[in-house]
């Protein structure tokens, strides 16, 4: 490859990552791309994982690291503050956890679909993924998603793991505007929101890129089993998913500015939704056009309507 490859920033969040963070940043190193500078945001790890990081400062040959303090408030404000470091300065952006491992492509395919568009239009890739165990042997792979990523899908829905997600510098800058506003549930929902909204692509891959490590206490939610389908609705319909629903309108809700008229119109009528009568609440959701990945996902969604669970 030439002078004129990117630049990838790969943003990693690590806390108490030692029992995994070697193989992770060895499949960094093996990836195909030339050009990559590793920023680690390190939230209070009291193992051997900043030691094990320190010790792979000589060894990059790719570009550099750089170790910084966190800011000790959760895994969200972590990427937070590295989304909105100034000091970061890159052609794109990855985010990357502590503990998964990435096929070799895994920059290289998403640089392959950038390189169609402007580099002014703010662009989002993102994958499916292959799950494992804790040792490392695989058991599956996440859902499998055909409806097109919009904003419309957003709204109710995160579709891809953080850990699969690169952007290019529009993106990023855009992500960065509306961060400096609010906090989020979590950087790749927050992403999908406002990349969507404000007009930018963003490409779903059917590729298992990354292998996503599951720990014993998240395997039966994590996967794609119908066990697991039935543990998300159940959120749902508990509850939880409305909670999640305010942060995220509440985050939208000042960054107005930057989406597109086309959103703030569904926007509108799904807030719209969420109060007045059961026929009211129904137009509004169906006029609104919003959905999620799966027909028993969107019957999920009219029916936690239904019920005032959203």
């Amino acid at each position: 490859m030439g002078k004129t490859d990117p630049r990838i920033a790969v943003l990693m969040g690590t806390k108490d990552g030692a029992a995994f963070i070697d193989e992770q940043v060895r499949s960094l190193l093996d990836q195909s791309h030339p050009l990559i500078d590793l920023w680690i945001s390190d939230d209070g790890s009291v193992d051997g994982t900043v030691s094990i990081i320190e010790a792979w400062k000589p060894r990059w040959s790719k570009g550099r690291i750089t170790l910084v303090e966190g800011p000790r408030q959760g895994f969200a404000a972590n990427f937070r503050s590295m989304i909105l470091d100034p000091r970061l300065d890159a052609d794109c952006y990855a985010f990357c956890d502590q503990d998964d491992v990435w096929e070799p492509d895994r920059l290289e395919a998403a640089l392959g679909w950038m390189q169609a568009f402007d580099a002014e239009v703010p662009l989002m890739f993102c994958s499916r993924t292959a799950t494992m165990t804790e040792a490392g042997s695989l058991i599956g792979r996440s859902p499998l998603f055909s409806r097109p990523p919009s904003f419309r899908n957003a709204l109710v829905q995160s579709i891809a793991g953080g850990n699969t997600i690169l952007l290019n510098r529009a993106a990023r800058d855009l992500l960065a505007r509306a961060s400096t506003r609010t906090g989020f549930v979590s950087h790749d929902w927050w992403a999908y929101l406002i990349v969507a909204g404000a007009g930018g692509v963003v490409h779903y891959d059917p590729r298992p890129l990354v292998r996503y490590r599951q720990h014993a206490a998240n395997l039966v939610g994590a996967n794609a089993s119908w066990q697991a389908r039935v543990s998300r609705l159940g959120r749902l319909f508990k509850g939880h998913f409305a909670d999640w629903t305010d942060l995220n309108l509440a985050g939208l809700a000042v960054n107005r500015d930057l989406l597109t008229k086309d959103a703030m119109a569904c926007l509108d009528l799904f807030e719209n939704g969420r109060q007045g009568t059961l026929f009211q609440r129904l137009r509004a959701l169906r006029e609104s056009g919003v959905y999620r990945q799966t027909f028993a996902g969107t019957l999920g969604l009219y029916l936690a309507f239904v019920l005032s669970r959203i």
